[in-house]
């Protein structure tokens, strides 16, 4: 059996900002990391399309926690002890400088995740941080205030350990094993399939800022849509996914949203067309793009309300003005389904939040276990803010286990 001061379960981001903190407070103690994978790491290396996403330009608490659909209330306390800023110093305090780019988001300048990775091994290894790779965790158990942690490499002992292993529901099952309550993991962050002439053969066009609903709920969410070759995605549909998580997947993914492309209402939408039928009467309603809506996306909604290529504004009745106006304010799709947003994916579910002492991340049930990261049932939108949770659960569970 080998016996360690720590010991961290997970070998991600979580796990290894845990450790870089806790050692460089105590380079004296005996730290180790689990990992099970022969790489660790390997979340970071993708994140941000390879760039890593390292959190977001968000320095009030109170509005930081808007962007976390489950742990809102939960990481308010934690935000106020370490925040973005202090993760903007941590970093560049190890030489690693970051930048804010227009939509908030914060990478490291040299626009690569290996950056991150290397400050986070060099780290280690200047603290003398154990990597063990391959230790797939089989059982934790515990006893006399110690963990005895049994891996596909062997046993090993501590009174202090970090679980810090995403969503991984090998691990949730153990925390069960023990008493935990684990919520039901269900994806989290993803785009939405679907079939429409609407938006047939336009993959790559971007509405700026729309408005979505999912008919039938209180869901809703506004911001940039992508349209896709599988359906639409970007960060209007993205936050639908996080914070409609449970209730679409309920449904099974088969719903309806309703999109205001234009953000106003069908009224005013419908005056404004009114004088454009006006003021533009000898032109094409094809060619006459309104609204600062892509040219593309404009022609595909005028010709599902029964006008040509060839029609003049001047020629409109009210009845296309009014599918017109309807088309760009309350767009009706059926969704069929979900795909992965990019490489990254993210689940809601994990440890009951019921369950974690929030002013250290420790389980109320027993002593000494921690917990860092998505292990527990908090999730985020994209942007930076997942990572965010992990330094601030990580720099917290390091002070709580130094004192």
């Amino acid at each position: 059996m080998i016996e360690k001061d720590v010991i961290i379960i997970g070998g991600g981001a979580a796990g290894f900002f845990t450790a870089i903190n806790i050692a460089e407070q105590n380079p004296n103690l005996k730290i180790a990391i689990l990992e099970r994978g022969k790489e660790v790491l390997t979340k970071v290396k993708v994140s941000g399309g390879g760039r890593c996403n390292v959190t977001h330009a968000e320095f009030i608490p109170q509005d930081l926690v808007q962007n976390y659909p489950r742990g809102e209330k939960e990481l308010l306390g934690p935000f106020h002890k370490f925040m973005t800023g202090d993760t903007i110093a941590w970093f560049e305090s190890r030489g690693v400088e970051l930048k804010i780019e227009d939509d908030g988001r914060m990478f490291p300048v040299s626009n690569s995740s290996q950056t991150i990775i290397n400050c986070f091994l060099n780290e280690a290894k200047k603290y003398r941080v154990d990597i063990l790779l391959n230790h797939s965790v089989k059982k934790i158990t515990e006893s006399n205030n110690a963990y005895c942690i049994e891996t596909t490499q062997g046993l090993f002992s501590s009174k202090k350990i970090v679980v810090a292993t995403g969503s991984n529901p090998k691990i949730w099952h153990l925390l069960e094993n023990l008493g935990h309550t684990i919520s039901k993991p269900v994806p989290s962050l993803f785009t939405f399939n679907l079939k429409d002439e609407r938006i047939q053969d336009i993959p790559g066009v971007v509405a700026l800022n729309v408005e979505v609903k999912v008919l039938g709920t209180d869901l809703w969410s506004e911001g940039p849509l992508l349209i896709t070759h599988w359906g639409m995605s970007a960060p209007s549909i993205l936050k639908l996914s996080a914070f409609g998580a449970i209730a679409l997947a309920n449904c099974n993914y088969k719903f309806q949203i309703e999109i205001n492309f234009i953000k106003q209402s069908f009224n005013d939408c419908l005056d404004v067309l009114k004088t454009l039928k006006q003021d533009l009467a000898k032109k094409t309603v094809f060619k006459s793009t309104q609204f600062g809506l892509p040219k593309r996306l404009w022609h595909k909604l005028v010709l599902v309300c029964d006008m040509t290529t060839e029609t003049r504004w001047a020629d409109l009745n009210k009845t296309q003005l009014e599918a017109l106006a309807n088309q760009l304010t309350k767009a009706i799709f059926n969704v069929d389904g979900k795909s992965t947003f990019k490489e990254e994916f993210v689940t809601a579910g994990g440890v009951d939040l019921k369950e974690i002492n929030f002013k250290t991340f420790e389980s109320k049930l027993y002593k000494n276990l921690y917990f860092a990261g998505e292990v527990i049932n908090v999730d985020a939108v994209t942007g930076g803010f997942n990572f965010q949770n992990a330094w601030t659960s990580g720099f917290i569970v390091a002070q709580n286990i130094l004192n």
